[in-house]
């Protein structure tokens, strides 16, 4: 499994939270998600199909930024 690290600016509260997860959580292949609201961070455990490109687009489709 590979593991990825997002700097997500936009994130505030547990609805944001849930937003994101949700989100994510529909791309094949993502095993793990962990929110950190204080850090504005995002872990990602995948395995394919699911790519960091996939993973990108899909955070910034939900509303937020990955800088």
């Amino acid at each position: 499994m590979k593991n990825s690290h997002y700097e997500v600016s936009g994130l505030g509260n547990s609805q944001d939270k849930t937003k994101v997860l949700n989100a994510l959580d529909r791309i094949e292949g993502v095993q793990e998600v962990a929110v950190d609201l204080a850090r504005g961070t995002i872990e990602i455990g995948y395995n394919s199909p699911a790519t960091k490109e996939k993973i990108i687009k899909c955070i910034e489709n939900t509303g937020y930024t990955v800088k």
